[in-house]
């Protein structure tokens, strides 16, 4: 199975796809997910140099938007961490329906809790993590 993942230059999940395939038809469903999904269109889109990638742009006229520099997509790649240590705890994802929907939660419950900590103080980062924590109840007491 190959994940794929979709985040933004802040290191928010957008969204996170499970496939048998890493093709153009499997970038394509990605690609138009996203962009059905967020309602505004990209600047510009970083990518590894997978050719899929590159087909999938071209079959929706966005190629001149794909930048494979080096080291851009680094945030990407690292954002796949967390959910590699979740994947280890969990000997492994069963199958690949059950790995789709701990994956979809998980994105919007790890962007609530992820801040960049690098770049605040840590007075704030108490302060953004009470936030989130208080977010985190009130939605885990309504369901």
């Amino acid at each position: 199975m190959y994940l794929w993942r979709a985040v933004d230059c802040e290191g928010e999940v957008l969204d996170v796809l499970v496939q048998k395939r890493r093709n153009k038809r499997a970038a394509l469903k990605l690609f138009r997910k996203l962009l059905k999904n967020q309602g505004i269109s990209p600047t510009k889109i970083v990518t590894d140099k997978l050719r899929s990638y590159g087909a999938a742009l071209r079959g929706i006229d966005m190629e001149h938007l794909h930048d494979t520099t080096n080291r851009l997509n680094n945030r990407a790649e690292s954002s796949h961490v967390p959910i590699r240590r979740r994947e280890r705890k969990m000997q492994r994802f069963k199958s690949h329906k059950s790995t789709q929907i701990f994956l979809s939660i998980y994105g919007p419950i790890y962007n609530l809790f992820n801040t960049q900590r690098h770049l605040i103080s840590r007075q704030t980062l108490r302060a953004l993590r009470s936030i989130a924590m208080t977010e985190w109840n009130l939605v885990t007491k309504s369901a």
